[in-house]
């Protein structure tokens, strides 16, 4: 998937998508390596498959967000929200979870 808009935000490697609403939103397979995802609202988020190695998800809502099968190697989910988060088949090595919520996720 190259460089797609989304919500009226390009969703590309490297995107600066800050507090970027992005609530209940298609993202399979999208490419979000190195992207600036802090504090971003991803409830709901369709992720499955999407690459997110390196990706900035400090103090991001993921609350019901499907990733399913993401790459989110060494990924920074600080303080993240991934309450009823699906991580089903998720690559989470080195990823940073401290302080994150994981009620409820599986």
């Amino acid at each position: 998937m190259g460089a797609v808009e989304v919500n009226g935000y390009t969703i590309e490697p490297g995107a600066n998508l800050r507090g970027a609403n992005l609530r209940g939103a298609n993202l399979s397979n999208a490419n979000l390596s190195n992207a600036n995802l802090r504090g971003a609202w991803l409830s709901n988020a369709n992720l499955t498959r999407a690459y997110l190695p390196e990706a900035d998800l400090y103090g991001a809502d993921l609350y019901g967000a499907d990733l399913y099968g993401a790459d989110l190697t060494r990924a920074n989910l600080r303080g993240a929200d991934l309450t009823r988060a699906n991580l089903r088949g998720a690559n989470l090595t080195g990823a940073n979870l401290s302080g994150a919520d994981l009620d409820g996720a599986n």
